[in-house]
């Protein structure tokens, strides 16, 4: 079990209750999710990762990587180096009776060692937003990723969130892994 320190009440997490940031730092996800169109979804999950920021970030920022941190990523490809770098991500997902393919090609803006914008310049999707922080948290960093997606499939947006809620913190459990590993 895990004590709050000193340290850690100098890194507190705006909007957390105490219970929720000792969950933090004994290796839980949080996840929100929320309604974010008439047929996507929104979700937000934070988790705490037991290594420094900087090297958090040097791992982040390796796109073509996220096929490792997340399963259903099949390809991830830096299209185009600088100040805004442009990202090709190809997905695939199982359900009961078919297979979804899906691909975006996403501007990405880095704010660095703090925050990574990812926006939708075309793709399978209406719209698609995704956000990455990283604080100080403890002695390791706190990350937070916020996605906001509506596919051009008309699926309810209940079971977009339902999806979103139940496979993000699987996702976020593996990205954790593999980045501590290194």
């Amino acid at each position: 079990m895990m004590v709050l320190s000193i340290k850690d009440l100098n890194n507190t997490v705006p909007n957390r209750s105490w219970s929720q940031q000792k969950a933090l730092l004994q290796g839980e996800i949080l996840v929100e999710t929320r309604a974010h169109s008439a047929w996507g979804g929104a979700v937000t999950a934070q988790m705490y990762l037991p290594i420094a920021r900087s090297s958090a970030w040097q791992q982040l920022t390796d796109y073509p990587r996220w096929v490792q941190y997340f399963p259903d990523v099949t390809k991830s490809e830096v299209l185009h180096q600088g100040q805004v770098k442009r990202l090709y991500q190809v997905a695939q997902k199982a359900f009961v009776f078919l297979t979804a393919q899906v691909e975006i090609y996403l501007n990405v803006f880095e704010v660095p060692e703090q925050h990574i914008q990812f926006r939708l310049e075309k793709g399978t999707f209406t719209d698609f937003t995704a956000d990455l922080t990283l604080q100080d948290f403890g002695d390791g960093t706190l990350l937070t990723y916020s996605v906001q997606a509506t596919p051009n499939l008309p699926v309810p947006t209940v079971f977009i969130q339902q999806a979103m809620h139940m496979e993000l913190p699987g996702n976020m459990r593996n990205m954790r892994q593999v980045l501590c590993a290194a």
